[in-house]
C-alpha cells in the first residue's frame, strides 16, 4: 500500500467509526503510560506520539503535568478528534499531520512512543524509512517505546496485514544503537471483548557514538 492509500484508508476509518468502534481504543492507555513514566522522563521532556491518533495517551500526559508533546498520525480526522476532546488544552500539544516514513523531524526527543503503527509497515523499505526517521528524531540516551502485535498475535487489523514481532526482532530493525531495557507482552481488550496480544518493548539509545 503506497502512502497515498494507506492515508485514504485512515481517514476513511476516523471519519466513518466513533472513537471507541475501532478495535485499538483504549479508555485508560495504562501499558504505555507504565513504561513511559519507566524511562523516568523530567516533565519538560519532549515526548512524540507516533501513530497517536486520537488516543487517550496525550490527556493523560497532559494531566500528569507534561508539558512538550508532540502526536503524529496520518489522519487530519484522528488527529481532529483528540484535539477536540481536549478543547483548550490542545493548544498544548504539537500536531502533526504526516506519514511517519516520510516526516522529517526538525527536534530531537526523549522519549519516542508508538503503540501499533510499525507493526503496519509490511514492507521491509516502509520499516528502514521508519528506522531512518527515528534515528533523525531520538537524541542519544533517549528512550524508544513500542508496541505490536506479538508474534502470536492478530494477522490482520482494520482489514490491513501486520508485520507481528518480539522484541529480539525489533531489536535487530532498530540497529546497534538501541538497547533493549525492558519488554513485556500484553492482552488488549478490543471493545467488543476480543483479545489481542501485543509486545511492547524500550529500547535506548547510547548516550555516545561509537
Amino acid at each position: 500500500m503506497n502512502d497515498v492509500s494507506r492515508r485514504a484508508h485512515w481517514e476513511n476509518i476516523y471519519r466513518s467509526k466513533a472513537e471507541n468502534e475501532v478495535s485499538w481504543f483504549q479508555q485508560s492507555p495504562a501499558p504505555s503510560l507504565e513504561l513511559i513514566e519507566l524511562c523516568r522522563p523530567a516533565s519538560a521532556a519532549a515526548i512524540v506520539d507516533i501513530g497517536g491518533g486520537a488516543s487517550r495517551l496525550v490527556d493523560r500526559l497532559l494531566e500528569r503535568g507534561f508539558s512538550d508533546l508532540t502526536v503524529l498520525d496520518l489522519s487530519h480526522a484522528a488527529l481532529a478528534v483528540a484535539r477536540a476532546r481536549l478543547g483548550s488544552r490542545a493548544a498544548r500539544v504539537q500536531w502533526i499531520a504526516a506519514d511517519v516514513t516520510r516526516w522529517v523531524p526538525t527536534r530531537p526527543f526523549e522519549i519516542w512512543h508508538d503503540r501499533a503503527a510499525f507493526h503496519f509497515l509490511t514492507d521491509p523499505a516502509d520499516r528502514a524509512a521508519y528506522v531512518a526517521c527515528l534515528n533523525k528524531a531520538i537524541r542519544p540516551g533517549g528512550s524508544v517505546i513500542i508496541g505490536t502485535f506479538a508474534p502470536d498475535g492478530p494477522e490482520k487489523c482494520s482489514g490491513l496485514p501486520v508485520h507481528r514481532t518480539d522484541a529480539a526482532g525489533l531489536e535487530k530493525v532498530l540497529g546497534g544503537e538501541f538497547q533493549l531495557v525492558h519488554t513485556r507482552r500484553h492482552e488488549h481488550a478490543t471493545p467488543w471483548a476480543a483479545i489481542q496480544r501485543f509486545q511492547f518493548s524500550v529500547f535506548r539509545r547510547e548516550a555516545f557514538a561509537r
